[in-house]
């Protein structure tokens, strides 16, 4: 988005005085005008890098009331790459309550929820503080409300429909109350200082438009998967829930199919990992993982090859951006010393694939519409 905006501005269509901000790692080719602020910031956890972003976007907002306006590139993971905590939290309070939710499981409109009201800049705030905004998202938000301009990213510029005793639930309920950091719950309880709702005045002159979504990452494996002689099976519905279950659904679910005898099955969304170890790995990983028992019971005559993968090139904190299995997996990870069930039981998928070669690799892609998988079965 950032590239995409140099070159408008190279074209003229935008102006090329006004200062601007990017939050997010350097990667690619992509370069950004010298107007541009960039702060490497870190996903999935915030660094003092996401909270000097969020800093100074609140001033661009503040200082765009007597210029015009606040043009808003907004993507999935800005919750972590723009991080302001609210007064009287440290970035280590908001750190700490995010990793345990993650760690427990808690689905992204959840953590969202709770991350909003330990925030001074998300739920609505950012363009709270400015006059006008114009927002353009890339979705990677697929549930309850598929694109929803109020979790994707943490909702800066629009009003939140949460409030602080929506957040006290999700924290109840996950079963974390006494985990996560105390000045959070403390700030949780009290209450104080609710976020922009929509409606608020603040927030009357806002444009807000989703630019990019999971859909566009079906279709492009589609155009790919016919291009190459398959018959193509999308699973329109998104995939959630817990990853090692989800991967073995979506395994299921494929060989069911009774179509081609060459078929591409294609599905998307983003599940969650219930941490139950100190292992490497991500949701992706896990995915794959999780429908290796799957593959290895297919019938005779029936092949199957299955990838899950990241489309931001980054599958939880590891440099991968997913994994594939197939119905040689098992046999080489024998070979190899590794176990399957040992790497579910600790959460290890990347080093149960690192040794096999079956890590999938392409580095950061720059855009986060969520997690593609693809099985390709041969009958």
């Amino acid at each position: 988005m950032a590239a995409a905006l140099t070159d408008a501005r190279s074209s003229r269509m935008v102006r090329n005085d006004i200062a601007g901000v990017i939050a997010g790692p350097r990667v690619g080719p992509a370069s950004a005008p010298s107007t541009f602020e960039w702060f490497d910031a870190s996903h999935p956890s915030p660094d003092a890098k996401s909270e000097a972003a969020g800093r100074r976007a609140l001033a661009l907002a503040a200082a765009s009331r007597s210029n015009g306006g606040l043009l808003v590139l907004l993507s999935g993971g800005a919750s972590a790459l723009m991080a302001v905590p609210a007064d009287g939290l440290s970035l280590a309070d908001k750190m700490l309550t995010a990793r345990v939710l993650m760690n427990a499981g808690a689905p992204i409109a959840d953590l969202n929820c709770v991350r909003k009201h330990l925030s001074a800049i998300k739920g609505g705030r950012l363009a709270s503080a400015a006059s006008r905004t114009v927002t353009l998202a890339i979705s990677d938000v697929h549930g309850p409300i598929p694109d929803d301009p109020a979790v994707i990213g943490s909702g800066p510029t629009v009003g939140d429909p949460t409030t602080f005793a929506d957040a006290i639930e999700i924290v109840e309920r996950a079963g974390v109350k006494d985990a996560i950091a105390r000045h959070a719950l403390e700030h949780l309880e009290r209450g104080a200082d609710e976020s922009p709702k929509p409606g608020d005045p603040r927030l009357q002159d806002g444009y807000y438009e989703v630019i990019g979504n999971r859909q566009l990452a079906v279709d492009g494996a589609t155009r790919a998967a016919e291009r190459l002689g398959y018959a193509v099976h999308v699973f329109p519905e998104a995939t959630n829930g817990e990853a090692r279950e989800a991967g073995a659904a979506f395994a299921e679910r494929a060989l069911r199919l009774d179509t081609a005898e060459r078929l591409c099955v294609i599905g998307s969304g983003e599940t969650t990992v219930r941490v139950r170890g100190r292992g490497r790995g991500g949701r992706n990983q896990e995915f794959a993982l999780g429908a290796l028992p799957v593959i290895d019971r297919c019938a005779r005559g029936t092949l199957m090859v299955l990838a899950s993968a990241g489309t931001d090139g980054v599958d939880g904190p590891t440099d991968a951006a997913g994994a594939i299995v197939d119905e040689t997996t098992r046999l080489r990870a024998s070979r190899h010393g590794v176990s399957a069930a040992a790497a579910l039981s600790t959460n290890g998928a990347y080093d149960f694939f690192a040794p096999l070669g079956d890590l999938i690799m392409w580095g950061p892609t720059g855009t986060n519409v969520g997690d593609l998988h693809v099985a390709l079965v041969a009958r």
